[in-house]
């Protein structure tokens, strides 16, 4: 089936690693950890200095009121400022000038309007991936609750607390009038964010997208509950950098963390028609389920291969093309393997590394062998910002591709799967075997997405 190419025309990103994308990628791409000793009044309670983990990567240095004015910011949850605030960068840079807030926004917020959006705001539509959604206003009510019964309860729960919140606050504050809505698919929220967008635009149901991956996730109550668990990496308070060890015998668990990242997605003729600069193309994207268990994915890893080949499938390649089809007969391009640092979950994704690109398991398996295709886990320095992980990784593939460099996976000093091409330092490559990037993003629940980034 023919379908119509979307491409990639903006990015944005407000995380640990950094307040926006240079700055994230820099840090990235040269291997510097965003993960620190945990900090905060909420972590100063008698039952936060008593957790067992106190490590993460927090969004530092960020002022709401560079996005929104005060009166807003103080309505609002973090998360939902760095929505904002990962959208207000894409769409500056997909527009060439400052974002466009709209009259109505401006009359309720004291916000000048920019200019109008590129595109016709029927035909934009807006995607939020979060795993949680806004959790800070659920655990405010409560405490609320349990103190002051009714009156206790904020205003802002109804109105702020559930998941699509962010979506509908992009959507309002650009005068969007197309579909905004949001996608939970636990750590894979964001990268089923992106696929989802993708296909409306591949089947004209709008012209451009704006896709946010977004999670609040560095907070007592939500460490308490992976570390009850036993999925975050436990036991490197003097040591915070080190703690993120994905596919490293010595992994214990991810190390979580919060932020947002964006994307604006356009169908090609809309991008071109209007000269826009074209950073990349979303070229494929897969989906599936383990439907096994709740945390621990299957061991064989043949829901999260099957992903990886529809990805793959969509774009019109065969793993084996993507292995070996340069020029040279190297790869195409890399792997951005979703890599938590969890024992089970790099143990499953390198088995099915293994099954899709060194001789497979299930039908059309590669000729070619798992070491000969580079793989990064850049996990290792940004932490996991679970929803917005696929979102995040999505940015930092495109980076990839435009800068020529495959970030380093930090902290593997031991191997445990000899049979996979880690990228251990930064990597420069050749034009030829740096067009594409298969990013992979696989969640609680047994939800699996890959998406296939093409430099075109």
């Amino acid at each position: 089936m023919t379908h119509q190419r979307v491409t990639i025309t903006g990015l944005g990103a407000i995380t640990p690693s950094g307040l926006a994308v240079p700055e994230m990628w820099d840090a990235v791409a040269n291997g510097r950890s965003g993960i620190r000793v945990l900090e905060g009044d909420e972590f100063e309670t008698q039952h936060a200095r008593e957790l067992g983990v106190r490590i993460g990567g927090q969004v530092r240095g960020f002022n709401p009121e560079d996005y929104v004015p005060r009166p807003l910011a103080r309505r609002l949850d973090d998360m939902h400022v760095w929505a904002i605030a990962a959208a207000d960068q894409a769409l500056a840079q997909a527009s060439g000038g400052p974002a466009a807030t709209t009259a109505a926004v401006a009359e309720a917020t004291g916000v000048a309007p920019g200019a109008a959006l590129p595109w016709d705001p029927a035909r934009v539509m807006v995607v939020v991936g979060t795993g949680s959604g806004p959790l800070r206003p659920h655990h405010q009510g409560a405490v609320g609750f349990e103190h002051k019964g009714q009156r206790g309860v904020p205003l802002t729960l109804t109105m702020h607390g559930a998941p699509d919140a962010p979506a509908a606050l992009i959507s309002q504050r650009y005068g969007v009038t197309g579909p905004a809505r949001a996608v939970s698919a636990t750590c894979a929220s964001g990268a089923v964010a992106l696929g989802e967008a993708m296909r409306a635009l591949r089947h004209g149901y709008a012209d451009a997208a704006i896709v946010v991956g977004v999670e609040d996730c560095v907070n007592p109550i939500n460490v308490s509950s992976n570390a009850n668990v036993r999925a975050l990496a436990a036991g490197y308070e003097a040591r915070p950098a080190q703690a993120s060890r994905p596919f490293d015998r010595s992994r214990t668990g991810f190390v979580v963390s919060a932020g947002a990242a964006a994307m604006v997605l356009e169908r090609e003729a809309v991008a071109r028609n209007r000269g826009a600069n074209v950073l990349a193309e979303l070229a494929g994207y897969g989906a599936s389920s383990d439907a096994h268990h709740a945390t621990t994915p299957l061991p064989d890893g043949r829901g999260a291969a099957s992903a990886m080949r529809a990805a793959l499938a969509d774009a019109g390649l065969t793993p084996e093309q993507f292995a070996t089809g340069a020029p040279d007969g190297g790869p195409l391009g890399h792997v951005n393997a979703h890599g938590t640092g969890t024992v089970a979950g790099d143990a499953a994704e390198a088995a099915a590394l293994t099954a899709v690109f060194g001789g497979g398991v299930e039908t059309s398996p590669a000729s070619t062998t798992a070491p000969q295709l580079p793989i990064t886990a850049t996990k290792s320095s940004t932490g996991h910002l679970l929803g917005a992980a696929g979102v995040l990784e999505a940015v930092i593939s495109v980076c990839s591709l435009r800068e020529g460099i495959i970030p380093p996976t930090i902290n593997l000093d031991d191997p445990a799967f000899p049979e996979l091409s880690i990228v251990r330092e930064p990597r420069r490559l050749p034009p030829e075997n740096n067009t594409m990037v298969l990013s992979n993003s696989f969640g609680f629940g047994g939800h699996n997405a890959a998406i296939l980034i093409s430099k075109r």
